[in-house]
């Protein structure tokens, strides 16, 4: 009945759908297995994607050839450029989307991906032979054989949902939980713990009042995610959200059900998300804030059901509802479904490659929650990357590797395999000690190329690549060579409360002043507009960006240089790392524990100090 496939991948969320996508437009041969047809490419929390570092994420995987930028796009109610009062290193692009339409547009996507095939059941176990995995076993006994097999499972692993003093197996609401695949896992050697994440109720969007909530609108000026030219929706067409406040009452109200919460009563054992805690424990931590803020987001086009985000939730139903009523706006809101916590299986990501290969089983990979992220972002860029690497290992073609100079999926995966994580991880540009370099603005600079060259990136994408990196050149030149006089300038610097020109000038040193910026000063200079002629808005902030921080650009390239020795410091697979008795015992058993390939990656090891490193080069002959 089954072809033998190159590569299977397993659940068809962000991870999976990425995963599937990147291994079948490279050439392989794909089935992608899910427990439910209907639920491909589910938005299973908030109906949005992007945010602080994870819009650069996007931008990351929508270079290199991925889709959800381009699905993002496709989908989007509203759009908004965060952090645009701080440096470009800081601005995450971020949508607000149609649930239902977000999911359409990606199974559309995959149907139409040759190489792709569908198979809709349970994977309860793994097939796997001398150390090889081999193919999978389903829930109604299929045994399908492949090459490769990549591990989505996102919260499926014998998940738990909580709601009170209530708990029933499952994935998500509504949906079976996944059994048998730990517990092979974890008899072949592989180690496994427990996550914990939540989501808030859906309420009705009639039965609230707006008037009592600060409206937020879209952004004037629509970017979106994908370089490729997608027809989008215009500024005025986009969807507002509201911001209201939790209050004292509120919180009084809520902690009338701690006694009955399955956190506080160790039902749940797992660790919850540092960064997007439960209302409930907002409110315990921040006891000295008497409110928190609600982000109130429409789910769709078409839809009246609403999105609480910052409710996030375990309690009973009772208490959500009462506490929830007590928010100003909310006072007759119904619900359509409550909060509720989920519990599931993870393995520690210490135990893979840098490819998300596993070190146990050859061409077995994990990729998203399953690794101990939370967040679409962080799943789909390791989907892409697993499924990257999925193919050319089948293909016995050398691994794709990014590099933490490289991009944020680099940093995330850096962080995964040598950290490990011991409660769900979510990325920030805090995490990217080269936030300048990887910008959410030259992703397709950066990456396009390299996803071009392994066959992923279309040539239509190389080609808009190749002719943004001329413009942005062409137009640097013309302003380093473009003569300034005093009196095309000076009543646009006025303007701008800044000091008057006396003498002739640089247009390239002109735009290094605060508060000078490039499309202004084209506009104030009609020789200069006429000079640089049509240049697309994206190219003139290339350009500007790359000129005021040019000179933080180049101290980060010399910083990216130094590390980099470390990183071509090769640690032979055979080191005996126990016969280093001037190391740490935290070190050592970290070391043998992640076995990393180069000193750099022991460097950044947690528990592993400079002066191990420098124990560690010792012993190397270094």
């Amino acid at each position: 009945m089954f072809p033998q496939y190159d590569v299977i991948v397993v659940g068809a969320g962000h991870a999976g759908c990425e995963a599937a996508a990147a291994a079948a437009n490279m050439g392989s041969k794909v089935l992608l297995i899910t427990m439910n047809m209907q639920t491909i490419a589910q938005m299973s929390c908030n109906p949005a994607m992007g945010g602080i570092a994870k819009g650069q994420i996007v931008r990351e995987i929508d270079a290199m050839g991925g889709y959800s930028g381009i699905v993002s796009d496709k989908s989007m109610i509203q759009f908004r450029m965060l952090n645009k009062s701080k440096g470009p290193g800081m601005w995450s692009p971020r949508t607000q989307n149609d649930r239902m339409l977000f999911a359409t547009t990606w199974r559309e996507m995959l149907e139409q991906t040759p190489n792709i095939d569908f198979w809709q059941d349970m994977v309860k176990g793994l097939i796997v032979s001398r150390g090889t995995i081999e193919g999978v076993i389903t829930g109604m006994g299929q045994e399908i054989r492949a090459k490769a097999v990549v591990l989505t499972n996102g919260t499926f692993l014998n998940g738990v949902i909580h709601i009170g003093e209530k708990n029933f197996g499952g994935g998500r609401i509504g949906e079976n939980r996944a059994t048998g695949i730990t517990e092979q896992l974890v008899g072949m050697g592989f180690e496994s713990d427990r996550l914990k994440t939540g989501t808030p109720p859906r309420v009705d969007g009639r039965s609230l009042d707006y008037t009592k909530m600060e409206v937020q609108e879209g952004d004037e000026e629509i970017v979106g995610f994908s370089y490729l030219p997608i027809e989008r929706i215009k500024p005025q067409e986009q969807r507002c959200c509201w911001i209201t406040y939790t209050s004292q009452a509120v919180h009084d109200i809520l902690k009338t059900g701690f006694e009955q919460s399955p956190m506080y009563q160790g039902r749940i054992k797992g660790s919850g998300p540092r960064y997007c805690p439960s209302i409930e424990d907002k409110i315990s931590r921040f006891a000295e804030r008497d409110r928190h803020q609600l982000f109130v987001e429409p789910e769709g086009w078409s839809t009246v059901e609403i999105y609480v985000n910052g409710f996030s939730t375990s309690l009973p139903e009772e208490v959500q509802y009462q506490a929830l009523k007590m928010v100003p706006g909310f006072e007759n809101c119904k619900f359509f479904r409550p909060g509720y916590a989920i519990e599931y299986d993870y393995f520690p990501p210490t135990q893979l490659k840098f490819t998300l290969e596993t070190k146990l089983v050859r061409n077995l990979f994990f990729a998203g929650q399953i690794n101990g992220t939370t967040g679409y972002e962080e799943a789909a860029c390791q989907g892409l990357m697993a499924g990257i690497n999925a193919h050319r290992n089948v293909k016995e073609l050398e691994p794709v590797v990014l590099g933490r100079s490289d991009a944020y999926i680099g940093v995330l995966i850096d962080d995964l395999i040598n950290k490990g994580t011991d409660e769900p991880y979510r990325m920030f540009t805090s995490r990217a000690e080269y936030r300048t370099l990887l910008r959410q603005d030259n992703a397709d600079l950066r990456l396009t190329p390299l996803g071009h060259k392994i066959g992923l990136a279309s040539d239509e994408r190389l080609r808009l690549m190749q002719a943004k990196e001329s413009r942005v050149s062409e137009v640097r030149k013309i302003l380093a060579d473009f003569p300034v006089e005093t009196e095309m300038v000076n009543e646009y610097l006025g303007e701008k409360d800044s000091s008057l020109l006396v003498e002739r000038t640089r247009a390239a040193k002109l735009l290094l002043r605060p508060g000078v910026e490039l499309n202004e000063m084209i506009a104030a200079i009609p020789s200069l507009n006429e000079a640089i002629g049509n240049a697309d808005a994206l190219v003139l902030e290339q350009v500007s960006i790359q000129l005021k921080y040019d000179v933080y650009i180049e101290k980060e390239k010399e910083l990216v240089k130094k590390m980099a020795s470390l990183e071509d410091l090769t640690i032979p697979d055979s080191f005996n790392y126990d016969k280093l008795h001037a190391i740490s015992n935290e070190a050592r058993q970290k070391l043998n524990k992640i076995r990393p390939h180069t000193l750099g990656q022991a460097s950044r090891i947690s528990g592993v100090n400079p002066s191990d490193v420098q124990i560690l080069m010792v012993y190397m002959g270094r």
